[in-house]
């Protein structure tokens, strides 16, 4: 695996799961899937808690409660017209993509709600987050469309089942 994703810890649920190698896999796939070399990007992954991320929820996103994960973007790439691919980012710029808020709590609720692995699930979450730090979206219906389908082929590619079907 190389050093693309940088993962502090905070939480101690985040022991219990193999973050690092998780991390890696998921956004790796994700990179290669999109025509991106791994190699040439980082991304920074804060393993928290409910209370912290509902804290960043609040001071970003103006939302004072808890959510899975959260990310920023180090450039605005998002797509001009619904249902568009963004633009993806040129190599040997700016290797930083952003970074990722993923809180233990409302993940392992969120897995075993769902009767799926936190792996899984966690797997899952980070594909969709890289996926925001590349400029895909899910506000507007068309973007949703599209970004469920590329995390639905990166899940695919890493033998996951599909996390949108009934």
């Amino acid at each position: 695996m190389s050093d693309l994703v940088d993962v502090m810890i905070e939480a101690p649920g985040w022991d219990a799961v193999p973050l690092d190698a998780l991390a890696a896999r998921a956004a790796e796939a994700s990179l290669r899937h999109l025509g991106l070399e791994p190699d040439d990007w980082e991304i920074s992954l804060l393993a928290c808690d409910d209370a912290r991320i509902a804290g960043l929820n609040s001071e970003f996103r103006d939302k004072p409660r808890p959510t899975n994960v959260l990310s920023w973007p180090s450039q605005e790439r998002g797509a001009g017209a619904p249902g568009v691919r963004p633009d993806l980012p040129e190599p040997g710029f700016d290797p930083e993509l952003g970074d990722i808020a993923i809180s233990w709590d409302t993940c392992a609720a969120e897995a075993h709600a769902a009767g799926k692995s936190v792996e899984d699930h966690v797997t899952h979450l980070i594909v969709h987050a890289v996926l925001h730090l590349l400029g895909y979206d899910h506000i507007r219906d068309q973007d949703a469309t599209l970004m469920e389908a590329e995390e639905v082929a990166i899940l695919g590619n890493l033998g996951l089942d599909d996390p949108y079907s009934v």
